[in-house]
């Protein structure tokens, strides 16, 4: 068995002329085109609320929590999908740092004449939108690029408090989705920052007869079986890991959740250990449950699987998500695993980060 061990003066006519330009503007008009355009910033994940303090402090308030920073599944202590800011259109002005953000979900009631978010609303959403949201009750628009480059706006309105919490609701997954596609830009941007493992990926070719795209920042851990591939990197006090292998398909029964988790637990059992006694890697899903979802990669059909690992006879534990791939054609079955050790640490951008190369993952 392979142990596993874990550590804690160009110009210058023409500038003097568009110099004296400038102090003759008297609305600033040249002054605002000469400015630079800033590049949007902001954490992964991060999600400014921009609404009326009446309405945040309200039930409506609640009901956004409710959703957006509702738990991220699984973690082994509860992680908000999104990191929630709340500012006010006020706030935006008062300190136009805010205004160069990532990621804006604006929420407005049209119905009060006096909220500035709604004013702010009418005056960013064209009247053909505006007008299907009175026939609707709510409405919703998508903006890019408002105050800095790489943003993205997101607009939730209702003709009154009623339509707006119908809104947010009836909406909640198609924009939650449009700001985690956005994520992903990031997340692939970061992953790969340094380019690919090629000679990983050129194993995992020969052995498996898979495609994925291996960051170079994963290292291969020997193991003594030329069908099972454990991809290692470290990080601050823990590490990312992500096992592949391949299995034939024997019936519908593998592609369920104790199949997935049968599949897994062979695995762990085999190959992960910590440096305790008889200690073995294995799902639990007494503490927490263990969810599977029927979804895609790259076109496959495949089973996701979440939940949390630990090690029998250790201390050790952590999240984990997994995909089960069908190829027909082959009779086999694509194993992918990634799982987080990360004592008291927050865990929730390390798993989407091991999810986004799974999810490059091709027979």
């Amino acid at each position: 068995m392979i142990t596993m061990s874990f550590r804690k003066a160009f110009f210058p006519t023409l500038l003097i002329a568009v110099s004296l330009l400038v102090g003759c503007s008297p609305d600033g008009a040249i002054s605002k085109k000469l400015k630079p355009i800033p590049t949007a910033f902001g954490n992964l994940n991060q999600l400014v609320v921009v609404a009326d303090s009446s309405l945040w402090t309200s039930d409506l308030g609640d009901s956004i929590l409710y959703y957006y920073a509702s738990a991220y599944p699984i973690m082994p202590q509860p992680e908000p999908i999104f990191d929630i800011v709340f500012k006010t259109p006020e706030d935006l002005l008062a300190q136009p740092v805010l205004q160069e953000l990532r990621s804006y979900l604006i929420i407005g009631n049209l119905s009060d004449r006096y909220s500035s978010t709604a004013n702010l609303i009418r005056n960013d959403i064209n009247d053909a939108k505006l007008e299907a949201a009175r026939q609707e009750g709510f409405g919703t628009a998508v903006g890019r690029d408002k105050w800095a480059k790489g943003q993205l706006l997101v607009y939730v309105f209702g003709t009154s408090r009623d339509e707006l919490l119908r809104g947010l609701v009836t909406s909640f997954p198609a924009v939650a989705e449009r700001f985690n596609d956005r994520d992903r830009e990031r997340i692939d941007a970061t992953t790969y920052f340094n380019g690919e493992n090629r000679e990983v990926k050129e194993l995992v070719r020969a052995r498996l007869g898979a495609e994925i795209r291996v960051p170079k920042s994963f290292q291969l851990t020997p193991i003594q079986d030329s069908t099972v591939l454990w991809l290692r990197k470290d990080i601050p006090e823990g590490s990312m890991n992500i096992l592949l292998t391949k299995v034939p398909y024997k019936d519908q029964e593998q592609l369920s959740k104790s199949g997935i988790k049968s599949i897994r637990d062979s695995i762990g059992r085999r190959y992960v250990a910590s440096t305790a006694a008889n200690s073995f890697m294995k799902v639990n899903d007494v503490d927490l449950p263990m969810f599977t979802d029927v979804t895609t990669v790259n076109g496959d059909y495949a089973l996701e699987a979440r939940g949390i690992w630990e090690m029998e006879n250790d201390f050790m534990a952590g999240p984990f998500v997994s995909y089960l791939i069908h190829d027909p054609d082959r009779g086999e079955l694509l194993f992918l695993d990634g799982f987080v050790y990360l004592p008291n640490e927050e865990k929730r951008n390390h798993v989407q980060e091991l999810e986004y190369i799974l999810r490059t993952a091709k027979f």
